[in-house]
């Protein structure tokens, strides 16, 4: 292989480096948008979790109380 070729194949390998390295870079800012997405849904989940727990310990039930099909 010559000089000229060596060079013209390490070229064509870069350039597909380049256009690998582009598209890992599209996927990897994909999935962060899609991650920082989901922790703010996993902490509004916990925030509704903990009103809806509050709620509850502060609703009191009767013990003696008949259910309503009696």
């Amino acid at each position: 292989m010559s000089v000229e070729e060596r060079l013209i194949d390490l070229e064509i390998r870069l350039s597909r480096q380049d256009d690998l390295v582009d598209t890992l870079n599209t996927q990897v800012y994909q999935q962060q948008k899609k991650i920082d997405e989901l922790e703010k849904l996993c902490l509004a989940l916990a925030g509704r979790l903990r009103e809806v727990a509050v709620a509850a310990s502060q609703r009191q039930m009767p013990v003696d109380e008949r259910p309503p099909h009696y």
